[in-house]
């Protein structure tokens, strides 16, 4: 299971099998009305093309259920798509997402061409090159922005605060994606910046975990701002440092269609005892949403700095006849308290805000105010 990339691969769908069918009173006459009318009347008749029709008519159905990680896949975007999730890839180095319709950044990854280039948590992306992103869906801007690494892509960004949009000319390269690093603040504070839960995240924080108990740290702050999220089975690992074994992650809710699965931690509670706050932003999503929700649930956590971005799905990969497939949320991620993530995200506890002038200054209020919470507990 992943956040970010946000799928599960696995069933096929294809030929005859239906799993729960449509019900057998629907009525499609107003479907083939209009493709026989089409066939009739459209003046163009060499651009009728019976599966572009059916393609497209897939496409609309699926884009009214309103879901932007709900999406039908070409065999050629199929392709794309499970070369992406398998491998390296180049591009800019960002999670993008859809909030309200709008395509924007959830967040720039850490030392990667868009967070070099100054992009941020919450920018909207108005433009890709000279293709006006209203009505792409994630896939197809995914696919503009990604490129051989070397070559450029325009983005056209518009912030809050600002009086008009600006454009953003960025170099693509191949993405590597760190996934931690920690310091020893004050002494005795140990500021660890998780930045995903990639495969290499769990390792990665097991090495930083035994560090810090060896070193003179007493309290924690943990840093998941502009972290997008990653596998499942690492947020829950990780989690398993903070939380004693048996206690809620996470919820897994199937809409009411089967049983609730709950995941649990299991790890060796070795950081449970440590003084802990949390910092999120608005590129906090999926996996950052998950830890932040399990340790403040459990253990009372107090989370600083903004409202999370809001992304607790399930994506699951269905193979279909012809090479299609269709990724599609099949689930939804609560926490421990049942309290539901996607649109919603988490609230912080001490809510604090950056500034134009803090970033151009390069002043962190949220973390000051991290190290003025924790030096109480």
């Amino acid at each position: 299971m992943v956040f970010g990339a946000g799928f599960l691969l696995g069933n096929d769908f294809g030929e005859s099998q239906c799993p729960v069918c449509a019900p057998q009173d629907i009525d499609l006459s107003l479907f083939w009305e209009t493709y026989n009318l089409l066939f009739e009347k459209f003046v163009d008749h060499e651009k009728l093309n019976n599966q572009k029709l059916i393609e497209g008519a897939i496409f609309g159905m699926v884009e009214s259920l309103e879901d932007p990680y709900t999406t039908f896949l070409t065999p050629e975007n199929t392709k794309k798509f499970i070369e992406e999730i398998t491998g390296r890839f180049e591009g800019l180095g960002m999670e993008i997402g859809k909030r309200k319709g709008e395509l924007q950044v959830i967040a720039p990854l850490e030392g990667n061409p868009a967070q070099k280039a100054g992009l941020r948590a919450g920018d909207k992306i108005l433009k890709i090159d000279d293709k006006i992103t209203e009505g792409l869906s994630l896939d197809e801007a995914v696919t503009l922005i990604r490129g051989p690494k070397g070559t450029q892509v325009s983005l056209t960004i518009f912030r809050e605060g600002w009086d008009k949009e600006k454009e953003f000319i960025i170099q693509r390269a191949i993405i590597d994606i760190p996934s931690l690093k920690w310091e020893l603040l004050e002494n005795e504070v140990a500021y660890i910046q998780l930045y995903n839960f990639n495969e290499k995240a769990n390792f990665s924080f097991s090495e930083a975990a035994f560090e810090i108990l060896g070193s003179q740290a007493k309290k924690i702050i943990l840093d998941m701002r502009n972290n997008p999220g990653g596998y499942l089975e690492v947020a829950q690992s990780i989690a398993g440092w903070f939380l004693e074994k048996g206690q809620t992650v996470t919820i897994e809710d199937f809409g009411g269609k089967e049983e609730q699965k709950i995941y649990k931690a299991q790890g060796n509670a070795r950081l449970s005892k440590y003084p802990i706050v949390i910092l999120i932003n608005q590129g906090s999503a999926s996996g950052s949403e998950i830890l932040a929700g399990a340790l403040r649930d459990n253990r009372q956590v107090k989370l600083i700095g903004e409202k999370s971005f809001g992304k607790g799905s399930v994506q699951e990969l269905a193979n279909l006849r012809g090479d299609y497939s269709l990724k599609i949320t099949i689930a939804h991620w609560l926490t421990p308290k049942g309290d539901l993530i996607s649109e919603r995200g988490l609230e912080p506890d001490i809510e604090v805000q950056m500034t134009e002038e803090d970033y151009t200054q390069e002043r962190d209020p949220q973390l000051d105010k991290a190290l003025e919470v924790i030096r109480n507990l």
